[in-house]
């Protein structure tokens, strides 16, 4: 008997996730600046990418 497979889908990410770069293939999502530490730490080229729904051709949110 075979197992079904999982199908991978990219994560969705929710209003308040913030993006982190660990390497040039590599993103992640984290939920608060805690957690930043953590995967700085084990990637030190780790940055921070622009937040969801910004970027050059796309205009910030209003934070109301």
């Amino acid at each position: 008997m075979t197992r079904e497979r999982t199908p991978l889908r990219p994560a969705q990410a929710d209003e308040d996730c913030i993006r982190v770069r660990l390497n040039p293939r590599t993103i992640v999502l984290i939920k608060s600046m805690k957690h930043f530490a953590y995967w700085k730490e084990r990637y030190p080229d780790a940055t921070l990418m622009d937040p969801v729904g910004t970027g050059p051709d796309k205009e910030p949110r209003d934070p109301a």
